[in-house]
């Protein structure tokens, strides 16, 4: 059977991850490999300070002393069996819309697998703790992907409502801000410290977007391409290669010198 590869980043106990390894189950050899604890935002981070150590749970159940992304390395370069066909990440407890990929632990092992030439997936369940049917839907997805595949340098990220979903829409990123930065409190002590983004999210427009889906009552599925090159604006930047270089190549100014002042003389004593 072929092997699949759960991991995400809420940990190894999370009832995510157990709803969404029954999924799987019977698609190939599921072997869970997850954080030992909780790794939520911590985005695309490897441990590359210190060695990483293993607990075996079960036959094809292990927690890693890391992040997320660690965690589909060791599955993906030889801690497993096999080479995994397939890399799904979750369920996680929360969504993970628009901007929050880019910190998400969730969608960052599914970045790290699609790096890694793995076909990966991002699942989360926006509210609440009922899993069935974020599970029906990430083992629907999973079923697709084995079958036909995903582009390279692709991930799919997707997002379950609370409840029972009406469907499912293909969307764009959404995108968000904040009315708030930080929030400044002190300590007993009366020592500064900060919350970061505690502000209530304004979303712009939701049409075709993975909060516009989820708002509807749909689990959206993204499509993520990990080329981050903006092409449209490598193309209007032509002129900027000429002038940079021809202002490296040119030859520095000397910084002007201060005007010398002449010493006043000293008196003879008499």
């Amino acid at each position: 059977m072929p092997v699949l590869l759960v991991t995400n980043d809420d940990g190894v106990h999370a009832a995510g991850l157990a709803a969404l390894a029954g999924a799987l189950e019977d698609l190939g050899e599921v072997h869970v490999l997850a954080p030992e604890r909780e790794q939520s935002a911590c985005g695309h981070a490897l441990t590359l300070h210190r060695p990483l150590s293993v607990h075996r749970w079960g036959e094809r159940r292990t927690s890693v002393n890391g992040t997320p992304s660690d965690c589909v390395n060791l599955g993906v370069l030889g801690f497993l069996p096999e080479r995994p066909v397939l890399v799904v990440s979750g369920i996680n407890h929360g969504s993970n819309l628009g901007d929050d990929v880019t910190y998400s632990g969730t969608v960052s092992a599914a970045m790290e697998g699609t790096l890694l030439g793995v076909p990966s997936i991002a699942i989360s369940l926006v509210e609440g703790d009922e899993l069935e049917a974020a599970a029906r839907v990430a083992r629907q997805v999973a079923m697709r992907v084995l079958v036909s595949g995903l582009p390279p340098m692709t991930l799919l990220n997707v997002n379950v409502p609370a409840g029972t979903p009406k469907g499912v829409r293909l969307t764009r990123l959404g995108h968000r801000v904040y009315s708030g930065k930080i929030v400044e409190q002190a300590d007993p002590r009366g020592r500064a410290h900060y919350w970061i983004g505690a502000g209530p999210p304004a979303w712009e427009a939701l049409d075709g977007t993975d909060m516009g889906a989820v708002h509807d009552g749909y689990a959206s599925v993204t499509p993520l391409d990990l080329d981050l090159t903006h092409h449209r604006a490598l193309a209007q930047m032509t002129d900027w290669e000429p002038a940079l270089n021809a202002a490296l190549r040119a030859r520095p100014r000397e910084p002007a010198k201060p005007a010398s002042r002449a010493k006043p003389g000293k008196r003879r004593r008499r």
